[in-house]
């Protein structure tokens, strides 16, 4: 994948960060910040590429057009799909969105239609899933009449291994499952001190933290295009390990300053306000980007054992 068919490829998916009519200015905001970072890696103008995407100026129709094979048409509306789903929900707005860049691309309708219903799937996994792979070494947490801290740490860490281990593979279901792992994560900490926690309130919790599941999802995917690792995986979707050692430790970091903030906040009795907890968040993710660099070995280990097709079946059950 050249630098001018990953720009496509971004734009594809910028237009689906927008496609709901329904972000707010701090999710655009994170988004364009993603679009910023981005355009440091890469002899790529990111941050012109989201202006022209946010003011109309660029159409689908011609981005498509730009994508000259059956692999980056597909990989395109995969990645499409995983915008439009990372927020928990696909709206019809989403959903006309799809369809019409299914058509755009070429793609037979039941194949496409069967990937975003499993996405939907994924996207929508109850928070009490409890897949094998998440508990890799790790005891189920305890009951909140017996809090021990220590078993929620190493949680957290698994967790923060297991979704850097997912950022090290190719498909893009695998870049899907993080955020309901994460969503996963912040239930069971509440859950074991004493919170019942539904999705929304989760959900509701991560945006506090400033964590925006869509801009987090376009940096993870925006990563993985940089550093190359969808363009080696063209006709390899086994269990192909790319050099992504940055967007490794992105999620890496992402989840375990969520794990952390979430362990202070509920152990706490949820006193901290927005504020305190948005600097919080920044303070842990900043400690565990350098603490991801002791992990690595793991990391990359878990990646080479891992089972993605059970891991994402067990989420959706």
């Amino acid at each position: 994948m050249n630098p001018h068919q990953a720009r496509s490829i971004v734009a594809v998916c910028l237009i689906a960060a927008f496609a709901d009519g329904a972000q707010d200015g701090s999710e655009r905001e994170h988004v364009r910040k993603v679009a910023e970072s981005l355009g440091r890696d890469v002899e790529i103008d990111f941050i012109a590429l989201y202006q022209d995407v946010l003011l109309g100026r660029l159409g689908l129709e011609a981005v498509v057009a730009e994508l000259d094979s059956a692999a980056l048409r597909q990989l395109a509306f995969e990645l499409a799909v995983g915008v439009c789903e990372a927020d928990g929900s696909r709206n019809p707005q989403e959903a006309a969105f799809l369809e019409r860049l299914a058509a755009l691309l070429g793609l037979e309708r039941g194949e496409a239609g069967r990937f975003v219903d499993e996405a939907e799937a994924l996207a929508q996994a109850p928070v009490t899933a409890a897949p094998e792979a998440e508990a890799e070494g790790v005891a189920p947490a305890p009951a909140s009449a017996a809090i021990d801290r220590g078993e929620l740490e190493r949680m957290i860490l698994n967790a923060s291994i297991l979704n850097g281990a997912l950022e090290l593979l190719p498909q893009s279901m695998a870049s899907m499952a993080i955020i309901p792992l994460q969503i996963r994560l912040v239930y069971r900490i509440g859950k074991a001190h004493g919170y019942e926690l539904d999705r929304g309130h989760i959900k509701d919790f991560l945006a506090t933290t400033g964590v925006g599941m869509t801009g987090q999802y376009v940096e993870q995917l925006g990563r993985k295009l940089v550093g190359g690792l969808f363009g080696k995986a063209f006709g390899k979707l086994g269990r192909a390990i790319g050099s992504q050692a940055t967007g490794s430790a992105f999620s890496f970091a992402t989840t375990y300053a969520i794990g952390q903030v979430a362990l202070r906040y509920y152990g706490e009795g949820r006193r901290l306000d927005a504020a305190g907890l948005k600097a919080m968040f920044a303070r842990l993710f900043e400690q565990a980007r350098g603490l991801q660099a002791n992990y690595a070995g793991e990391i990359e280990q878990r990646a080479r054992t891992l089972d993605l097709g059970k891991l994402t079946a067990e989420l959706r059950a």
